[in-house]
């Protein structure tokens, strides 16, 4: 009601309709994991396109598959990742000492820090004051002259009461190095104007290379606290991959990671894999109740590679998969499965091993979603199943949409409904996530995303007093039950054609 009737006429009250509208989530925002030359660890690093990479994480890297994965994954369609750098210990950070008061250390391990140098000039009009700019020269023994300046710090104090002190400016702004100041200089000198040789970081070094199913990569890969668990610390991820591993040890630990954060990963087949050897299907690790969450794909592809003059490379197929989801989702949705002749790859020259129909016909039952290259049609995803999608096990999430739809749903409500919580647990509530729940799924009903001509046929959702007993309320406990009628894609096509016999007369 109104605050206050005092006076004869008309009172206005605004009156809250309970419509809290449930936004659906991203579904193909991809994270990938594995070594790289150059870049932060110890986190996740989100990069929205391949510049982003190149510039975070030194680009395409011979030593290593994650770059070509990542490179693929957004010229196939995506658009949003997350990048985990794993790194040897025997890393070393690069770093220098100018005139014996600041200590610059690379912002990471690496070689790359060593193609740093700096310059700094005292103001002539302040002698207390001084511009630290930082140069990077292409070759680590480059004249001094050649370097570029690619950051630039003006006003700097080694006075740590001034708001220009060098180390809180450099640590603050600077995407390259971090700083320290050794021991206690006088606060009014500053660091004299350097002279040639410009100084150097030097001592970077990038350490052993990490491949994947060795046991130094996974075990970094699976540690407590870092590797894949960085991405805790993130808000979404949808998609996992983990370019090149095929350890169906290590597979099946992702696999477990994934189903509990209702994230999905795309694992890569072995280099080596045949039609032979894959003949009783993936290791039967793979197969378990996690594989609900995980496709595997086979075999691996080949594309040019920059790096050597457009030779062909052999590379793992995560990356172009999980581009393909991403395509996929944007233009017809994520129940729409990631396969068939619209599913074909960019930046491909075709496959390891071509497969005939036959050998697909006996891999695809097992659930090995195959990659074909077809006259007409290039290389194309030919499969659309879970890991738990084999024939003789029967799943109900025997397909990667299907299984994908539920995960978008289950993500999109686990926000949607956080409303609720320490609501009045009764009837009027319940109303409300009835209205607010069944308005998310009709949405989804009227895109196409649910079988049935009618919502009653596509969808339920169910909030009452059947599903939350008195005992529920007095737990602090209600119950919502959603369903839905997913769409499973046509896997196969059949054709019935009869010839039509002379029409008798009688």
């Amino acid at each position: 009601m109104p605050p206050t009737l005092t006076y004869p006429g008309v009172y206005i009250e605004e009156i809250p309709s309970g419509v809290r509208t449930i936004t659906g989530v991203a579904t193909s925002i991809a994270a990938f994991v594995g070594w790289a030359n150059k870049g932060p660890t110890g986190k996740a690093q989100r990069i929205l396109s391949w510049p982003d990479y190149e510039r975070q994480f030194g680009g395409l890297d011979v030593r290593s598959p994650l770059g070509y994965a990542v490179y693929s994954f957004f010229l196939n369609g995506g658009r949003d990742a997350y990048v985990i750098r794993l790194v040897d210990e025997t890393a070393v950070q690069a770093q220098v000492d100018i005139e014996g008061m600041l200590t610059l250390t690379a912002m990471s391990p690496g070689e790359w820090g060593n193609h740093y140098g700096f310059r700094t000039l005292i103001r002539s009009d302040d002698p207390t004051k001084f511009r630290l700019q930082v140069l990077f020269f292409n070759n680590i023994d480059d004249e001094d002259d050649s370097g570029v300046v690619v950051e630039s710090f003006e006003n700097l104090s080694m006075n740590p009461n001034d708001r220009r002190f060098a180390v809180k400016v450099i640590n603050e702004d600077s995407s390259i190095i971090n700083a320290a100041r050794i021991g206690e200089p006088d606060p009014d000198v500053p660091p004299g104007d350097t002279g040639s040789p410009i100084p150097r970081m030097t001592d970077g070094s990038d350490g052993d290379v990490l491949e994947p199913n060795d046991s130094a990569f996974w075990n970094l890969l699976l540690s407590t606290g870092g590797g894949v668990h960085l991405l805790d610390r993130v808000d979404l991820f949808n998609l996992l991959c983990v370019p090149g591993e095929s350890t169906p040890a290590t597979l099946s630990s992702l696999q477990a990671f994934c189903r509990e954060r209702r994230a999905f990963l795309i694992a890569d087949c072995a280099e080596n894999a045949t039609p032979l050897n894959l003949e009783n299907g993936p290791d039967s690790s793979l197969t378990g109740d996690d594989a609900i969450n995980a496709a595997f794909y086979f075999p691996w592809l080949l594309m040019p590679d920059p790096l050597q003059e457009n030779r062909p490379r052999n590379v793992p197929p995560c990356g172009f998969i999980a581009g393909i989801y991403s395509r996929t989702d944007s233009s017809r949705g994520v129940f729409k499965a990631p396969a068939g002749i619209d599913a074909s790859l960019a930046g491909v020259l075709g496959v390891t091993i071509p497969l005939t129909d036959d050998e697909n016909g006996d891999l695809n039952p097992m659930a090995i979603n195959c990659i074909r290259k077809f006259p007409v049609y290039g290389t194309v995803v030919w499969g659309a199943r879970t890991l738990r999608g084999n024939d003789q096990v029967g799943s109900e999430w025997k397909y990667i949409p299907v299984r994908r739809t539920a995960l978008f749903i289950q993500e999109s409500l686990f926000r949607g409904t956080k409303w609720v919580v320490f609501e009045p647990n009764d009837e009027p509530l319940w109303a409300q996530i009835r209205l607010n729940i069944g308005a998310f799924m009709h949405n989804l009903f009227r895109q196409g995303a649910f079988q049935g001509s009618t919502p009653r046929d596509a969808y339920f959702v169910k909030c009452d007093g059947e599903t939350t007993t008195q005992n529920d309320i007095n737990l602090g406990i209600v119950n919502i039950i959603v369903g839905f009628a997913p769409l499973k894609p046509a896997e196969f096509v059949v054709i019935k054609i009869q010839q039509m016999a002379g029409q008798i007369q009688t």
